[in-house]
């Protein structure tokens, strides 16, 4: 066999079956016990494939005698060929049955194998199956193998199972998501992991026994009548699961609106009267100090008057002095308000002496406020006022003297 030693595919192989005999020799080829056409010497592969591995030999034959050579086992080396993926059992596949699922692949030497889930290696090694004890519905996918030698590899065409299953705990939820207000419309959504797809019926505990299929509930117009617990039944052929929802109906529009309305009504009068409150406590020690200022302010004014009084009481006797009351007078700068008094108008002499143990003489006590200035302040413009006021009062008293 030449050459000899391993025999890749696609190569070329050439066998020799030489004697000595006289007359010379015809020669027959045989693989395994079936012989071959060629009659040659030799018998020659151009291309050698997997299926000419096998046990070769040939005879020696002349009419003296026949003759049968040693045996030659050609084994042809190749990467993996036509690699499938199966499964069994065959069928439906329910959760919790065992599966296995096995790679056939045509290899020289021995493939190893590597299984994939979604393109995910799952395990690598010598073994062409892979079992699942007890399926679940976390094993529904696609797999596929790949088988491999020194010489090539190949992947096997995918296989999809379609674990089934029953419904798992449905999930439930509102829209909108908000608290669910009289009047409004409600959307309740039931959901669930189900093979085959599950089919939805929606129930309201202790209510009337209607129920409404779909997986979607609408309540157009939420009252008080709907609030309560509602539950989803997801079901398919391989089992049933339900999930409940509690709803409360919330204040309307208008309750809401009014409520808010004197909420913040509240509000605004709790602020006016803290404000109020702190005006005040602010406002009281600036009064004080303020009437301070004022008669401080009037005492300038204050001196002619009482000096002018005092010089016109002089030149009467001391008894008539005794019957004078001076009036204090606090001057407080304005031009717009009117200065108003009680001094009365001027007597003849003679009266105010007759009338002088009767009556005493009062002189009124004038304040001329200004609520734009604070107190004390003096404006020049209103110097001309206060000079009139001043001159007034010594004329009434010269005359009343």
């Amino acid at each position: 066999m030449i050459p000899a030693g391993d025999i890749m595919e696609n190569s070329s192989l050439t066998l020799t079956c030489s004697t000595e005999a006289n007359p010379a020799a015809k020669y027959t080829w045989y693989k395994k016990n079936q012989s071959l056409p060629n009659k040659e010497a030799q018998l020659a592969f151009r291309s050698i494939q997997a299926s000419d591995s096998g046990e070769y030999y040939c005879t020696a034959e002349n009419e003296l005698g026949r003759r049968t050579s040693n045996h030659v086992f050609v084994n042809v080396k190749y990467g993996p060929k036509a690699t499938t993926l199966s499964v069994s059992p065959s069928g439906e596949i329910m959760e919790g049955k065992s599966m296995t699922l096995t790679c056939n692949s045509d290899a020289y030497p021995a493939a190893k194998y590597t299984w994939y889930k979604e393109n995910q290696t799952l395990l690598q090694g010598p073994e062409s199956i892979y079992m699942f004890p007890s399926i679940s519905s976390e094993d529904r996918g696609t797999y596929h193998c790949k088988s491999e030698n020194q010489y090539g590899w190949i992947n096997s065409t995918s296989l999809f199972l379609d674990v089934q299953y029953a419904p798992k705990l449905p999930s439930v939820s509102v829209s909108p998501s908000a608290e669910v207000v009289e009047g409004s419309s409600v959307n309740l959504t039931c959901s669930s992991d189900a093979n085959p797809a599950a089919t939805y019926t929606w129930h309201k505990e202790n209510g009337d026994s209607t129920s409404v299929s779909g997986q979607i509930f609408t309540i157009t117009d939420f009252t008080a009548e709907h609030s309560g617990n509602y539950y989803c039944e997801a079901q398919n052929k391989r089992g049933r699961s339900n999930s409940t929802l509690h709803l409360i109906v919330a204040a309307g529009s208008r309750t809401s609106a009014a409520i808010g309305g004197i909420t913040a009504v509240l509000l605004a009068i709790i602020l006016l009267t803290v404000f109020l409150w702190i005006r005040r406590k602010k406002s009281f020690p600036q009064h004080c100090m303020g009437g301070k200022r004022s008669d401080n302010s009037a005492q300038p004014n204050q001196g002619p008057v009482h000096d002018n009084l005092s010089a016109a009481a002089r030149t009467h006797p001391a008894e008539q002095q005794d019957d004078l009351h001076y009036a204090t007078i606090h001057f407080f700068q304005s031009q717009a308000d009117a200065l108003y008094s009680n001094i009365r108008p001027a007597r003849s002499h003679r009266q105010t002496l007759k009338e002088d143990e009767e009556e005493d003489v009062e002189y009124a006590v004038v304040k001329i406020n200004d609520a734009s200035r604070l107190p004390g302040t003096r404006r020049e413009e209103d110097g001309e006022d206060s000079f009139a006021l001043y001159s007034t009062v010594n004329h009434i008293r010269a005359q009343a003297l």
